[in-house]
């Protein structure tokens, strides 16, 4: 596609999904321990959250929104007692010590519903996606809104496809040590990231 608004949609998809994050940490601990299917399956679930988000704001469903806002308070708690177990798993699922039995991959499906629901705790998700697209909306022809939310999915589906091949692709330089720090800075900076979103409740 070429329209200037799905073009316009995708670059929000992908600028909202670019920056390090917790979701950013999984996709590159997840591909570095488990292969490139996991870590794109872990990034496409928090697209098709993102895309969900868009069109929230893209067809300025009034009533949601406001629900969305005034839930924001039980969302951050729940996202951030989600990011700390993620941590927790992150951290003991780093890659053992020669001879220890390494822990399973987790299935396609469980690696997308995680970060699906994790992306749609995010306070910050909805009032990004919120802003922009309403905004966009008043702006856009009577058939946009599916452009919009078409554009989002690609953009972000897009930056998940290039993190997860990029890592996928320099794997094999990772070594079992190299690996297992990777995955406990992962779960630190996961573990950051939640009570970060605690405290800023408290603002």
């Amino acid at each position: 596609m070429t329209h200037p608004l799905f073009i316009a949609s995708m670059w929000i998809g992908l600028s909202i999904a670019a920056p390090v994050g917790p979701i950013g940490l999984l996709v590159i601990q997840r591909t570095l321990q488990h292969g490139r299917a996991v870590g794109l399956a872990t990034g496409l679930g928090a697209a098709v959250a993102d895309a969900a988000y868009g069109a929230v704001g893209a067809f300025g469903v009034r009533s949601l929104i406001g629900a969305l806002q005034g839930a924001r308070v039980p969302l951050a708690l729940g996202g951030g007692a989600f990011l700390l177990w993620l941590a927790w798993r992150t951290w003991h699922a780093a890659q053992p010590p020669a001879g220890a039995k390494a822990t399973a991959a987790p299935g396609l499906l469980r690696a997308f519903a995680g970060t699906f629901a994790l992306t749609l705790s995010n306070p910050s998700t909805i009032l990004s996606f919120v802003a922009v697209f309403g905004a966009m909306a008043g702006r856009g022809s009577p058939g946009s809104p599916w452009l919009m939310v078409a554009g989002v999915l690609a953009g972000s589906a897009l930056w998940w496809l290039l993190l997860s091949t990029a890592v996928g692709t320099l794997r094999h330089r990772f070594g079992a040590g190299a690996q297992r720090a990777v995955g406990r800075v992962s779960a630190l900076m996961l573990a950051a990231f939640a009570l970060w979103q605690w405290a800023a409740l408290r603002g």
